[in-house]
């Protein structure tokens, strides 16, 4: 007898369960499992599947298209986001209990997850502000001829995070993303525009542990980040899935860390994560 998946007709998601029927976690299950690299595909491909029927139930909701009707759909994108948020944290600690590196399909479905919970949270009001919200020029239409750089919210709160930011010669500060870096900007280093991004993430990631840090700037800072560089990394403008290159495994590893390190920030005040700490 194995672990074994639940998953009832309608239910968003799944949990596990041990030989037995005794409801369990991946992470619980990893610890003494003779073939803990099967549980962690399984899971995988659970997440994918639950994925799929997501993008069919919540489609234009996730996409923008329209805000939530009623309040069943709004309880329906609360529960969508919570169940990606458990299973986007129990991957992670099973992959840290094991050593199983995440590989390039664990990052980009593990990116999916975290892309689908951002954009459900979005139409509830769940998602704390950008980082220099309110504080950046309007947006112009047409090109606009600066430097872009990431800057940091406050250097002495590193678990603050930071944002893409367009300097003009005239002083004024505009809001952009990696997306528009990579894609839409001319002589842009778009290798070391990647990895500054990603240092960025790791950076916020590592001092979210700070008894200092608080968890709400942790999860806000980590939400955007995560979300500038998920959306640059999909299979199309009209796509939410993530793709990644063959060789891309760090990026692998630092989605699926960042996700994981969201949802324990996020644990500290949302009641539907409390009990998902670090090694839950």
């Amino acid at each position: 007898m194995r672990p074994r998946i639940l998953q009832s007709d309608g239910q968003i998601g799944f949990r596990w369960a041990t030989p037995d029927g005794r409801p369990s976690t991946l992470q619980a299950l990893v610890i003494d499992d003779d073939e803990a690299d099967r549980l962690v595909a399984t899971h995988l491909a659970a997440l994918d599947d639950a994925l799929i029927i997501a993008a069919e139930r919540f489609g234009d909701l996730l996409g923008g298209g329209r805000r939530p009707a009623d309040h069943g759909e709004r309880e329906g994108l609360l529960e969508l986001h919570r169940v990606l948020d458990r299973l986007c944290h129990e991957f992670a600690l099973a992959l840290e209990l094991t050593g199983i590196g995440a590989d390039v399909r664990a990052g980009q479905i593990i990116g999916t997850a975290a892309l689908f919970s951002i954009r459900a949270r979005l139409p509830l009001d769940l998602l704390g502000p950008a980082p220099f919200d309110g504080e950046l020029d309007d947006p112009v239409v047409g090109m606009v001829g600066g430097f872009g750089e990431m800057v940091q919210v406050d250097p002495d709160r590193p678990w603050a995070g930071g944002r893409w930011i367009v300097r003009t010669e005239s002083g004024r500060r505009y809001p952009l993303t990696l997306s528009t870096l990579l894609f839409d900007s001319s002589g842009t280093n778009k290798d070391a525009a990647r990895q500054e991004h990603r240092d960025a993430l790791r950076s916020v990631t590592a001092a979210a542990e700070s008894p200092a840090a608080d968890p709400f700037a942790v999860a806000s800072a980590l939400d955007w980040l995560l979300y500038d560089f998920l959306m640059a990394h999909r299979e199309g403008p009209d796509s939410a899935a993530i793709v990644l290159a063959k060789g891309q495994e760090p990026d692998a590893e630092l989605i699926v860390t960042a996700a994981a390190a969201s949802v324990v920030a996020r644990a500290a005040f949302d009641p539907g994560l409390v009990g998902l700490a670090s090694r839950s």
